[in-house]
């Protein structure tokens, strides 16, 4: 691979959750763009091997580390192995993610799985950023993953999901006023509908979804990826505290 011309080359980056969907897309467009890759994963080690091997077949460099985002101590570990793997680290990407539902006066909602959804989706990136800000080079990129949910919410039981995410969206404002004195920026990607295996494009909630867009279709996981290489890059060193919406228009 010629790293003269990529524009992350020279760049490590950490992906949270990159094993599968969203996340291996974009671990697969940094490694694409240059970056040395690591990603945590849960609990598909075959599928974070296979994307190891692919993106090294592919003349670039990534490692996998298992990290349950739900314990501090394993995050705060994921990120000193990557800083000690690639000797450096310039981006954090935090696309782990959980989607439980259950409205709220529902008795037999899984109280436990909403808490537990809120300790990856919130407290696992809070964990992921305060390890992360002290191995970050100046300069560097803090991005997360999102949902427009957390703005608009067209239906009922997603009230503790789209409530974890809008509370990531609140640091992401926070943050990059903390960090900009070192030049860090620190951006929020929100998703609409996206081709993922929990999601397809051809599932039971497909064409409400699609229906809901100005473009009438599903994103692919390659167009959110698209958007974290450009808030990656020294093109957009002059955006942060901001949330770019990518889905086709349902949120307008």
């Amino acid at each position: 691979m010629n790293t003269k011309a990529l524009p992350l080359a020279g760049k490590a980056a950490l992906v949270t959750g990159g094993s599968r969907g969203i996340g291996a897309a974009i671990v697969r467009r940094l490694a694409r763009d240059g970056a040395a890759v690591a990603f945590s994963y849960a609990a598909s080690a075959d599928r974070a091997n296979a994307l190891v091997a692919e993106i090294e077949a592919a003349g670039g460099h990534a490692v996998a580390f298992k990290a349950d985002q739900a314990a501090a101590h394993e995050v705060r570990h994921l990120v000193a192995q990557v800083h000690a793997a690639l000797g450096q680290l310039d981006i954090l990407v935090n696309s782990a993610g959980v989607f439980v539902t259950g409205p709220v006066d529902d008795a037999a909602t899984d109280v436990a799985a909403l808490d537990r959804q809120f300790d990856v989706n919130v407290k696992g990136v809070a964990t992921a950023v305060r390890a992360a800000v002290p191995l970050l080079r100046d300069g560097g990129r803090i991005i997360s993953i999102g949902t427009t949910g957390a703005v608009h919410i067209p239906f009922a039981g997603a009230a503790d999901y789209v409530a974890s995410k809008a509370a990531v969206a609140a640091y992401t404002r926070g943050w990059s006023r903390d960090l900009g004195p070192r030049n860090i920026t620190v951006n929020l990607i929100q998703p609409g509908a996206i081709n993922t295996d929990m999601n397809p494009d051809d599932g039971p909630f497909a064409e409400t979804l699609k229906n809901m867009t100005s473009l009438g279709r599903y994103g692919q996981p390659e167009e959110i990826a698209a958007a974290v290489a450009f808030l990656a890059g020294s093109d957009a060193s002059y955006i942060t505290g901001a949330t770019l919406n990518v889905d086709g228009g349902q949120s307008a």
